[in-house]
């Protein structure tokens, strides 16, 4: 799989021509119809062997990251989050940063030079610095200027059954979806689209779907994995090496039931696990793609992952493998109606 790639790939939200690039690469052949829009999404047709309903997969490209706002007098590149990042991950991690993939660490006070208040408490993001061993604020902005982006330094790892690496959020469901696309063609047309700006807002699933109109989605994703120990027993987000995972409602969607049938009972008949992800956590894609025109029934289908919004990451190679199986048999498998007989349904009960 291409994971390996697409994770040591630098692509913060707006900065992701790298991971489009290898992408490309990879569906060029597999896809009879290819076009990169306006936003930076990619956006592939595989026609299928015949008519049925206009099928859209999602995964999206970016990952969080840093912004610099500007250098200081002593040589510090000074940024912003881009996306959702927990301050408490960034002291002393190691990134990459500006044009040239320039070597760097965030600097922060010496412990022994702290207050017992500011030992207590996560270091305020603009209290935080990137040190590029610049010793003047020109030689700094040599190497990085305002506008220009970090990511982690964190470098792909196989550690037998799980890896390691950044950005599986959501390179995991990019990976995926390419997988898919080699496996395919399917009894629809499929567009995939490998979607821009999803840390930051959704933004490039939202002028995708609106381009495509299709009747229903799914959206590949690399969602939170919570199963570390508790103090006190409590159901995990969703768990490693447990199967994929089903998202029935988040921050930005409620899950179509039909299609959340339809995965469940795919799943069912390959005797395949799957896990049904806590409620209410996190956000995906399907937020801004069912809102899509009239509206579009949409499901994410998930891989856990430990540490999302990190340096680093986890996942099972299993789960992923398992998440591409179940995708794929549902695929084609997915009945032709299954979304216009439940309208059909409804509009028969009306007095």
């Amino acid at each position: 799989m291409i994971l390996e790639a697409l994770s040591n790939a630098l692509g913060p939200s707006g900065c992701e021509q790298d991971v489009r690039a290898l992408i490309l690469e990879q569906v060029r052949d597999v896809v009879q119809e290819c076009r990169v829009d306006h936003l930076g999404n990619v956006v592939g047709l595989q026609r299928g062997r015949a008519d049925g309903p206009k099928v859209l997969v999602a995964a999206h490209m970016d990952e969080v990251g840093l912004m610099i706002t500007h250098a200081d007098d002593g040589g510090m590149l000074r940024f912003v989050a881009v996306g959702g990042i927990d301050v408490r991950v960034l002291p002393a991690k190691r990134v990459v940063v500006g044009r040239e993939r320039a070597p760097g660490v965030i600097a922060v006070k010496p412990v022994h030079k702290t207050s017992p208040d500011e030992r207590g408490r996560p270091m305020p993001i603009d209290q935080l610095a990137i040190d590029v061993g610049a010793t003047s604020k020109a030689e700094a902005e040599k190497i990085a200027g305002k506008g220009d982006y970090a990511v982690f330094a964190t470098r792909y790892q196989d550690l037998g059954g799980t890896v390691t690496g950044k950005a599986f959020d959501d390179r995991a469901g990019c990976a995926a979806l390419v997988e898919l696309l080699r496996r395919g063609p399917y009894p629809f047309p499929l567009h995939a689209v490998f979607t821009t700006m999803e840390e930051i807002g959704l933004r490039g699933a939202r002028v995708a779907a609106y381009a495509v109109a299709p009747d229903l989605a799914f959206v590949l994703e690399g969602t939170i994995c919570d199963d570390s120990p508790k103090k006190r027993e409590e159901s995990p987000t969703s768990e490693l090496g447990k199967g994929p995972v089903i998202s029935l409602a988040d921050h930005s969607v409620i899950a179509d039931p039909r299609l959340v049938g339809h995965v469940m009972q795919t799943a069912e008949a390959l005797g395949m696990p799957v896990q049904i992800k806590q409620p209410g956590k996190g956000g995906t894609d399907a937020g801004a793609i069912h809102l899509a025109r009239s509206g579009v029934p949409s499901v994410p289908v998930c891989v856990a992952c430990r540490y999302i919004h990190s340096p680093v990451a986890m996942l099972s190679k299993r789960d992923l493998g398992q998440t591409v199986d179940l995708m794929e048999q549902s695929l084609r498998r997915l009945p032709p109606d299954l979304v216009k007989g439940q309208q059909s349904a409804m509009e028969m009960t009306r007095p």
